[in-house]
């Protein structure tokens, strides 16, 4: 059975229509080159089970929500936090919780909880430092991997990952996209600019491997002009890939002359310059813009104008991936308006315990407020983007004091096409946070035999999520 035509999803079917290409594009010229601007999910493009016309569904949508500094302390993060309330914890496991205080603002929409889990990677001894919260907790969290020790340096905070993180595994995964990739295999997004660091990784959340970070976009005009500005040299992109067809051709002759390691080194350019070459091929296909936003240095309107470009790029198909950096690893980003004087990871580290809370509360708030724009965008299908979605949510680490990595914060946001049950409070203390990954990975259907590494490999799910 397709995800489209899943039990429990209702599709507006209407009477018999012509049946249109899901690639169909408005065709014209600009200064005498050929464009093409495509066109968003259209009824005309639909069959009667909820595929496409040509037999395949809208299919899922992955994203990474990411929210600095972990959540407020309490006893189960460790005795030494002991004597303040639970306030992230329902109180109750199983589907249809009670929402905890700080989840409150999510509870209008289909967001599952998962507790009690932390990171099973082993910490080795040398280089020292790699247990700490801000990196081990980031690395298990985002990549299902520990920090590399090669390189790894604890005083001046260098650091960098062993594997892709988890959203850039399912943008190049051979299964999620199939043969014909969306125009951006993912989109790197985030908010506030405050960093606790200009270097490495307290820039970014995104992988594609060590030493190798996907820095966000963070003005709302940058992304808008990424996905709907026509070039200006549009006229050269034929030649250029062209050239890159040369090149490719080239290579592929000189790789049977290259010994075994100068054959992996010239692999990878070259998966590199087939991306570029695809790109080059979509990059005149472009959907109906917007208006260009202005950019605001307020968060909240920041992150309202990143969500509704985010919602045309998914309603368009121009990415089925992407991941949004709210605030960064142990951001020192100043909510001010909160009555906070000092960058957050002071706040944590001066024992500020209801100043975290209020801040907190407000990036829940701001992540219902970008699920909001999801759920409120839908397709031809008649589903919404959260319909389709799963957003799996987290921070560097348990709680940002003492940099406890143990009751990680994770949450499920979405339906996954309806492979994720709903509002499930599902809770292991002391559970493999590598099984939150094996979860989500699984909801938009791909195999995953195993997740995790270095100690924290598991092949199971956290049970009562996948319906």
């Amino acid at each position: 059975m397709s995800r489209a035509s899943k039990p429990g999803r209702s599709y507006p079917w209407g009477p018999a229509r012509p049946r249109i290409g899901r690639r169909t594009l408005l065709r014209g010229a600009v200064g005498g080159a050929a464009v093409g601007v495509a066109l968003p999910a259209l009824e005309a493009m639909l069959g009667p089970s909820g595929a496409y016309a040509d037999g395949t569904d809208p299919g899922p949508i992955f994203g990474v929500f990411f929210w600095a500094n972990g959540v407020p302390w309490h006893g189960g993060h460790g005795a030494q936090q002991a004597g303040h309330p639970d306030l992230w914890t329902p109180p109750s496991t199983g589907p249809g919780y009670t929402p905890s205080e700080l989840l409150m603002p999510l509870a209008r929409h289909p967001v599952s909880v998962l507790s009690g889990l932390e990171p099973k990677t082993a910490i080795p001894a040398n280089p020292p430092g790699q247990g700490d919260g801000h990196m081990r907790g980031f690395m298990v969290g985002l990549t299902g991997d520990r920090i590399r020790p090669d390189g790894f340096d604890h005083p001046s905070h260098t650091l960098t990952a062993l594997r892709p993180s988890v959203d850039q595994h399912v943008a190049r995964h051979p299964g999620f996209y199939g043969d014909e990739p969306s125009r951006f295999r993912s989109l790197v997004l985030g908010v506030s600019e405050a960093r606790f660091h200009d270097y490495g990784h307290w820039n970014a959340i995104s992988y594609n491997g060590p030493d190798s970070l996907n820095l966000p976009m963070l003005r709302p005009s940058q992304l808008h002009d990424q996905l709907f500005d026509v070039p200006a040299d549009l006229a050269q992109l034929g030649g250029r890939a062209r050239v890159l067809d040369a090149v490719m051709e080239d290579a592929a002759a000189l790789r049977a002359r290259l010994g075994a390691r100068d054959r992996g080194r010239l692999d990878e350019h070259l998966t590199h310059l087939s991306e570029i070459q695809r790109r080059l091929d979509r990059s005149a296909a472009t959907c109906e813009a917007p208006a260009r936003p202005v950019d605001s240095g307020d968060l909240d309107e920041r992150l309202d104008q990143m969500a509704e470009l985010l919602a045309v790029a998914l309603r368009c198909d121009l990415t089925r991936v992407f991941s949004m950096m709210l605030t960064s690893p142990a951001t020192t980003h100043v909510f001010s308006h909160l009555g906070v004087p000092d960058g957050m990871h002071k706040t944590c580290h001066d024992g500020h315990w209801e100043r975290v809370r209020a801040i907190t509360a407000y990036q829940m708030e701001a992540f219902a407020r970008f699920l909001d724009v999801l759920a409120g965008t839908t397709d031809a299908t008649g589903a919404s983007l959260l319909d389709r979605a799963c957003i799996y949510a987290t921070s560097e680490y348990g709680e940002g004091w003492k940099h406890s990595t143990a009751e990680m914060p994770v949450l499920l946001a979405g339906r996954a096409c309806g492979a994720l049950n709903e509002r499930v409070h599902a809770r292991e203390r002391g559970g493999n946070l590598a099984q939150a990954h094996v979860t989500a990975l699984r909801a938009i259907g791909l195999e995953t035999p195993s997740w995790g590494w270095n100690g924290a490999e598991t092949t199971e799910p956290v049970a009562g999520l996948l319906a």
